[in-house]
């Protein structure tokens, strides 16, 4: 007792005459303070309060991240005895300090000390007893009040990706900072149908009260539907930007069941984007670990309640082949078509991509694409990207690719056979022989009256066009072919067609 006296009387003598303003940045001056500080918190009673990362539902605590950006953005967390140092996620050589645990981290407010700490996935707030009524509210109002600053000024989004299935503590939700440049308004869809989801998607941030008056859940449901390649992967992110919404990333793989789908509904937050991209794969699959009837529940289920503010998207390659109770009125709000490539939506992709308006080779893809030809914009973007250098390679490749498409689905957009008629390109594509013959004889005579062919065989290309001609020899083959598959076009159905290497036609029964 004598010796706490006497270390109490020291350490007040110390602060007062011995320890000048200079002093109290030296490491003695700081131990002094230090334990000044200890001795005078041992005459107060304290008051303690927890604030763990999940609730009792496994939903993350909102204020627990709040507060890991304010105690982050204090001056002071640079003067903890440890403390975690990490590279920014867009600048590298920025250094962000981090607390780490099992320290007690001072704060001042209002002229009151608290103090936080850190214990495994709780944060614990220590203060003074007597002044918890005084301080308490507004002190976590101020918390809360600096964090909201932070998050808006660096406006970050994160994506948010669903793991395999781990202790209930640690939650089931992986996240990473959410960098996607894409916008609504890079998306190769209509103009219109752009500006229509835009309007739908303010309206909706605006509509609260409205949705409460009909008694409904504040969300709205999207389908994107269209080919692969397409852009709804992009069009997601572009629509995550506009709402500045953090994105969850449902891998349906790894969905334990039905409770497990709902689990990880009620661990996403509110102000999100919850995805579900290739649902119709999935459900062809005919899974066994989620039902129809636990997406459905997902989708607009008694679960939906336990958040607001949310935008559930679902991809889908063709949307006729779903059950229509998935897609009814209600389950979704908003349909987008995602269409391959036209000749409209090609021009907008060499004006972005190479930077040009008009050319003289336009013209002649247009035509392509009047005769039925069709890539997703992804096809043509990857071509137009790897030619960026030279524009006019990079629309005869097009071209190629086109000319390419069109004789292997024919007229009618159906496969046809390959390989009838030798030096005609292979489908890129896996594609089904069930389509007729003729398509690959009238579209290739169409296309070479019209000049296409010849135009790209004269820009010194000779491995490209429609017929893949080394000489003139190989080029009066395959007009031999041509001719002779449409003489013998109305025979009976008994006879095959069969070329022989000198290019004529030999008739045999089957």
């Amino acid at each position: 007792m004598i010796s706490l006296i006497l270390l109490l009387l020291l350490t007040m003598v110390a602060s007062f005459w011995l320890v000048p303003r200079v002093l109290s940045r030296t490491s003695v001056g700081y131990f002094l303070q230090n334990r000044w500080r200890f001795i005078e918190e041992c005459f107060h009673t304290h008051q303690f309060y927890k604030i763990p990362k999940f609730n009792q539902h496994m939903q993350e605590n909102q204020l627990f991240h709040k507060i890991v950006k304010y105690l982050n953005s204090l001056p002071s967390a640079g003067d903890l005895d440890f403390v975690n140092l990490f590279s920014g996620n867009n600048n590298p050589n920025e250094i962000t300090l981090v607390i780490n645990g099992d320290q007690m981290f001072p704060d001042v407010f209002l002229g009151s000390r608290v103090y936080w700490k850190l214990d495994s996935d709780c944060f614990v707030l220590k203060m003074r007893r007597k002044e918890k009524r005084r301080i308490l509210s507004s002190y976590l109002q101020h918390v809360c009040k600096i964090a909201d600053e932070i998050e808006q000024k660096s406006n970050e989004l994160r994506l948010y990706i669903n793991a395999e299935k781990q202790p209930e503590k640690n939650g089931r939700w992986i996240s990473t900072p959410f960098k996607h440049p894409a916008t609504i308004d890079t998306a190769m869809i209509d103009s219109d149908l752009k500006n229509k989801v835009k309007s739908d998607l303010e309206s909706f941030l605006k509509s609260k009260q409205y949705y409460h008056r009909l008694g409904r859940v504040w969300k709205r449901s999207y389908l994107l539907y269209g080919p692969s390649g397409t852009g709804k992967s992009s069009f997601i992110a572009g629509m995550a930007k506009f709402l500045s919404y953090d994105v969850y990333d449902v891998d349906m793989s790894k969905i334990t069941g039905d409770s497990d789908l709902k689990l990880l509904l009620l661990q996403t937050t509110c102000k999100s984007m919850i995805v579900i991209e290739d649902l119709d794969r999935y459900l062809a699959e005919k899974s066994k670990c989620v039902s129809l009837s636990g997406i459905l529940n997902f989708m607009d289920g008694i679960i939906c309640c336990c958040g607001e503010e949310r935008v559930m998207v679902f991809t889908v390659s063709n949307k006729d082949q779903i059950d229509p109770t998935v897609v009814r009125p209600g389950r979704i709000d908003f349909h987008v078509h995602f269409p391959l490539c036209d000749f409209t939506s090609f021009k907008t992709l060499a004006n972005s991509h190479l930077g040009i308006k008009e050319h003289k080779l336009f013209p002649q893809v247009e035509e392509i694409f009047q005769t039925g030809a069709s890539l997703s914009p992804a096809e043509i973007g990857e071509i137009m990207i790897s030619n960026r250098g030279s524009p006019t390679r990079a629309l005869k490749t097009v071209i190629n690719a086109l000319q390419t498409n069109v004789t292997n689905t024919g007229k009618n957009g159906k496969p046809t056979h390959e390989g009838l008629v030798s030096g005609l390109p292979r489908a890129p594509r896996n594609l089904s022989h069930s389509g007729s013959i003729d398509g690959l004889v009238d579209l290739p005579l169409k296309l070479m009256h019209s000049g296409s062919t010849r135009t790209v065989e004269d820009s010194g290309d000779h491995n490209s066009g429609l017929f893949s001609m080394e000489n003139g020899h190989n080029g009066g083959k395959e007009l031999k072919n041509l001719y002779g598959l449409l003489k013998n076009r109305s025979r009976r159905r008994g006879e095959s067609f069969d070329l022989d290497g000198e290019g004529k036609v030999d008739q045999r029964p089957m």
